[in-house]
Formats: C-alpha cells, sequence, structure tokens
C-alpha cells in the first residue's frame, strides 16, 4: 500500500491518497473551498488517472464544509472518472457539511454514496 500526503493547505485541509490491490482510496479532512478544492481536484484527477480499473472511494467523512468550488471539483473527478470508466464512489457518513449541499444539488444521486450513515 502506498500512501501520499498532499499538502494542499495544511490549516484548513488534509488530503491523503493509498492504492492498494483492492482498489485507492482518497481521505479527505478540513474546509473544502475556493482555496482548497483545486489541490483536492487535482489530487482526485492523479488518482483517476492511475492504470488500473478498482473502484476509486473519496471519503469525505472528515470534511467539515464544503461550497460550490468543492462540489465542482468532486463533479469534475466524477466526469474524469466515467471517461476513464473507473468507479468513483463517495463515502459521506452523516456528515451535515457534505450530505446536505449533495442533496440540495442534486449530486446525491448522481454520485454512487457507498456509505449514507
Amino acid at each position: 500500500m502506498t500512501a501520499l500526503p498532499l499538502d494542499i493547505e495544511p490549516t484548513r485541509i488534509d488530503v491523503r491518497a493509498a492504492t492498494s490491490t483492492c482498489g485507492s482510496t482518497v481521505s479527505v479532512s478540513g474546509e473544502v473551498d475556493s482555496t482548497t478544492a483545486p489541490g483536492l481536484r487535482n489530487c482526485l484527477l492523479e488518482v483517476i488517472a492511475r492504470p488500473g480499473t478498482a473502484p476509486i472511494e473519496v471519503d469525505l467523512r472528515g470534511v467539515t464544509f464544503l461550497d460550490s468550488a468543492g462540489l465542482s471539483a468532486l463533479a469534475t473527478a466524477h466526469r474524469a472518472a466515467v471517461a476513464a470508466d473507473r468507479v468513483l464512489q463517495m463515502r459521506c457518513g452523516t456528515t451535515r457539511a457534505v450530505v446536505r449541499p449533495l442533496q440540495i444539488t442534486g449530486l446525491w444521486t448522481v454520485f454512487t454514496v457507498v456509505d449514507a450513515g
């Protein structure tokens, strides 16, 4: 298993990408906004571009704030995964900061949510 921590803006967000034989996981915690979303998007696109067909899970349970820039980063990653014939799954838990924006925008039904609480 390889893990790559990305210091996008370490005081506000922590993004870690790990790959194993079962797939890849990108764990996100902190605030995803216009400042931090580009780094998250780039990380997700890099993981999606890696060779393989295993699912990619985005663990958002540690996210405390998600705005339109963050939603856009997730939507961009979703489109890239579809284009690459990869499965991108979102793990949200019961985090209202994530669940509510996804529901309000309709992305809740577009994304594959594997843990809804």
